[in-house]
């Protein structure tokens, strides 16, 4: 069996990594998205949603039994402790998710959607690593935008990623993210080309 080529993309928050990971998915490659499994893996009536039920209470539920994911973002992002037992309980099962999703993939290469790519140190897990970029205030007009977050809520989880420069620094491709769509869809046509030709030597 060969060995899978995977394609890391990340980018902080609100930079579009799902519109990129979109045009990967329409030219048949396919995604694995970290965000996706984590909420797969808190859904009502699963080993996780109950232990976080447990640690904070019913009322990090919504009416409908699913997980309130702003209210928790909150409580985590103001209390490092929080942070850290909550990895403890989603990463290890994210991890083993996304491990199998890619080894069961079909197509030419996989892409591997992580947020937190470098900050978990999960780089070693892919053969390339794309970083999608927009300026910091645009990353903050998107959010608010996409989820009516407030500024300094945002703010701090900008500050708790990794720094911009160091995650441009850490990058092997590329995409600004900033400009028209268009701009987007063929520097991801390009890197396709790229990938597609590099599996063939893998």
């Amino acid at each position: 069996m060969s060995t899978p080529f995977v394609v890391g993309l990340t980018g902080g928050i609100g930079c579009g990594k799902t519109t990129i990971s979109n045009e990967f998915k329409r030219l048949g490659i396919t995604i694995v998205d970290a965000d996706e499994i984590a909420r797969e893996i808190v859904a009502p009536g699963s080993e996780c949603l109950g232990a976080i039920e447990n640690k904070f209470g019913n009322d990090i539920l919504q009416s409908d039994g699913h997980l309130n994911r702003a209210k928790l973002r909150r409580i985590v992002f103001a209390d490092p402790k929080y942070t850290e037992w909550l990895n403890a309980l989603l990463h290890p099962k994210i991890r083993a998710k996304m491990l199998a999703d890619i080894a069961d993939s079909p197509s030419s290469y996989t892409i591997l959607s992580i947020p937190l790519l470098f900050e978990n140190k999960l780089q070693h897990l892919c053969n390339r690593v794309i970083v999608v970029d927009i300026l910091p205030e645009q990353q903050i007009q998107r959010v608010q935008a996409r989820d009516q977050s407030d500024r300094q809520t945002i703010e701090s989880i900008i500050a708790a990623q990794i720094d911009r420069h160091e995650r441009l620094a850490l990058a092997d491709d590329i995409i600004d993210n900033s400009g028209p769509q268009k701009n987007s869809v063929n520097k991801v046509l390009k890197l396709h080309e790229i990938y597609t030709k590099l599996t063939k030597c893998v």
